[in-house]
């Protein structure tokens, strides 16, 4: 049964990945904790960091077939970023379990009610980080992405979420070009965190390979289902961040009481 509640878990966010584009990993460690048996908030954010590093490099290979990444501003904001998550992964094993969760918890509202939030259009689809424009972009970039790895490495997140708008605000690429460039950053992130907690002995690595293998199927019948609604998209976001924002409060409600 456990097995099975796992490979569901997995499909489950790779259903959501490939629906909205985002959003899949934030709920990856409430569904382990509540169905893999895992023994700490820890060791479920450490797996979940397995896995959203292996499918952001699964996505990414699709979007730079599709020419959608802007390597420069990826490497950039990548290399920031992965500098944060050290900090944020170690100062995260550092936290005692049940306040870990309540601050997941209030990070879940957050995002929740960010995608309830309409996304505004960039307006410059050309974006090149050149030697002209370096300038300009590079100091935008950087601390962007240090405060984004931060964040991710400390919860054990992909951080799509935060990195998508984060890119967005920092060039004004295009959101096409942003949810590409982010999947560069999103697998930097998740190796760090996964390192960092696996070194820690905080990963369940067969618990990992199950949720993978699970997002793998997932992840194609929702790319399918996307194509089919890509028309009511909106609609799916709102409905998913109602979800996140009610299962936040839940969360960050039981690490309260766990604290008490």
């Amino acid at each position: 049964m456990t097995l099975s509640l796992i490979l569901a878990s997995g499909a489950l966010i790779g259903l959501i990945l490939g629906l909205i584009g985002g959003g899949g990993s934030i709920i990856a460690v409430p569904l382990l904790l509540a169905f893999a048996g895992l023994p700490s908030t820890h060791m479920a954010i450490g797996t979940a960091a397995v896995a959203v590093a292996l499918n952001a490099v699964t996505g990414l290979a699709g979007h730079w077939t599709a020419g959608t990444v802007k390597w420069p501003c990826a490497m950039v904001f990548g290399l920031a970023s992965a500098a944060g998550a050290v900090a944020g992964s170690q100062l995260g094993l550092r936290v005692d379990g049940d306040a870990l969760l309540w601050l997941f918890g209030l990070l879940m509202v957050g995002v929740g009610a960010s995608m309830l939030r309409r996304r505004r259009a960039a307006a410059q689809p050309d974006v090149r980080l050149t030697l002209a424009t370096a300038r300009h972009l590079v100091p935008r970039l950087v601390p962007m992405g240090l405060g984004v790895g931060v964040l991710a490495g400390f919860f054990g997140i992909g951080g799509g979420f935060l990195i998508v708008p984060g890119l967005i605000a920092a060039t004004r690429m295009p959101m096409v070009n942003a949810v590409g460039t982010s999947l560069v950053a999103i697998a930097g992130l998740g190796s760090v965190t996964a390192l960092s907690y696996g070194l820690s002995g905080q990963v369940d690595w067969s618990v990992a390979g199950l949720l993978v293998a699970g997002g793998v199927v997932g992840a194609g019948v929702g790319v399918l289902l996307g194509r089919r609604l890509a028309s009511q998209r909106r609609w799916l976001e709102i409905g998913f961040g109602a979800v996140v924002v009610v299962t936040g409060l839940f969360i960050a409600g039981s690490g309260l009481l766990g604290a008490a």
